[in-house]
């Protein structure tokens, strides 16, 4: 299937945080970075929809052994961004950013099913900002945290993505976005107070470092069950990993 992922635009100067990153997840990440590499290069280009051919094409590797990412999830009872139980059987780690079309897509054609999964106690989803598109998505993911604090970081995602869509670059300006949480009737006060506070930039920031170091520099990219789904693959592609991680958990 076509990887339908958007590329990170432009070498980042991000400083290198004081965030250690533990050798186990330094292991995942060269392996997810790897996966990564290997599907953007063998896959479809969703702008040209053209594949590599010819020769010198890559030759896809038949039923590659898959990594095991489980050392990804928190499974952090306090996590403002997540959804089900801590001890589901399954995980599901999103690495998306607001101003990705593909992520609006997959929001709105595939969230809903895994949200069926979390209602029923078999699946929690942790949501990572990955802000690939500079200060406006960055901008969009503090919002959405404000709007967690307050308990509607979901609603608030949903609008963000209405109609599976992106919103432009001025509609998530802070006048805007503080507009939305007003639409959504949460405290405006507060939310413009969180959407400015600096806990609210380093938390972030971290989730963005997490990604980054993971190799996740294009959104979406998943890992569901520990193995690695990128770009944004039919609902029938997440729901065979749900059932096949569920069924090794049992």
């Amino acid at each position: 299937m076509p990887a339908e992922t958007t590329n990170r635009p432009k070498p980042s100067n991000r400083s290198r945080s004081s965030w250690i990153v533990p050798v186990a997840v330094l292991t995942v990440a060269a392996v997810l970075m790897a996966v990564i590499v290997w599907v953007n290069w063998s896959g479809t280009s969703p702008e040209d929809g053209s594949s590599p051919s010819g020769e010198g094409a890559p030759t896809e590797v038949q039923n590659p052994e898959q990594p095991d990412l489980t050392e990804v999830e928190a499974r952090d009872e306090g996590d403002l961004l997540a959804a089900g139980p801590v001890d589901a059987p399954v995980v599901l780690v999103v690495f998306s950013d607001y101003q990705c079309s593909f992520c609006a897509r997959w929001s709105e054609q595939t969230l809903p099913s895994m949200m069926e999964h979390v209602d029923a106690g078999n699946l929690r989803i942790e949501w990572r900002d990955v802000s690939v598109f500079g200060p406006a998505s960055e901008r969009a993911a503090r919002a959405s945290y404000a709007a967690a604090l307050q308990g509607a970081f979901w609603e608030y995602h949903d609008d963000l993505f209405a109609d599976g869509e992106t919103r432009s670059e001025g509609d998530l300006s802070e006048e805007a976005l503080v507009a939305l949480a007003a639409e959504l009737g949460l405290d405006t006060e507060q939310f413009a107070a969180d959407l400015a506070a600096e806990e609210t930039a380093q938390v972030i920031a971290a989730n963005q470092q997490f990604g980054f170091d993971l190799g996740a520099t294009s959104t979406p990219v998943f890992i569901l069950g520990g193995q690695p789904i990128v770009g944004a693959q039919p609902t029938g592609v997440f729901e065979d990993a749900f059932q096949t991680a569920l069924d090794a958990a049992e």
